[in-house]
This record gives C-alpha cells, structure tokens and sequence, in this order.
C-alpha cells in the first residue's frame, strides 16, 4: 500500500474527504518527523514506538574493491511495534 491508496482507504472507512485524510497524513508524519528528530520517542499505545538509535562508527569494506574503509558513526530511525500489532500480524 502506497501513500494514496492509504489516504483512500481512510477516506472510506472514516467518510471524509481525501483532501482532509491527506492533510492530516502529511500532518502526523511532519509532527513525528520532528519529534523523532529531535531525540524525542513517539508512542502510539497498540501500534508501537518510534525512536532514535545510535549506529557506532566501525571499518567497512568497499564491496568493489575489498578495500577497508571508515563508516562513521551515525543517528538510526527504529521503530519497536506495540502488541497489538505484532498480535495482529501474526494472526494473519
């Protein structure tokens, strides 16, 4: 499922208009967006929590050239899913 074909489906099962579904899409992934940006946690209680992690820096290789390379550390996006949802997924 894609971006619209979420919009449409909200818009269905809610009766409002997709314009208002979309508004409010792009509304919630903005506020996530930032608030996870800014080092914050997001919890949607039976869905689940997206956070921040830290990626340590390490020696990689370039797979090209088998030549040993420095990846730095970085910032990684993690999203740990509530029971409700694992429960859900796992009963399909």
């Amino acid at each position: 499922m894609n971006k619209q074909e979420l919009i449409d489906a909200v818009a269905v099962a809610t009766g409002t208009s997709k314009t208002a579904i979309a508004d409010t899409i792009d509304a919630i992934i903005g506020t996530v967006t930032t608030t996870v940006a800014n080092g914050e946690a997001v919890q949607l209680i039976g869905f689940g929590t997206f956070g921040t992690g830290a990626r340590a820096a390490r020696i990689g290789r370039n797979p090209a050239t088998g030549a040993q390379m420095q990846i730095d550390a970085a910032k990684t996006v993690k999203f740990t899913p509530g029971k409700a949802f694992k429960d859900a997924v796992n009963a399909a």
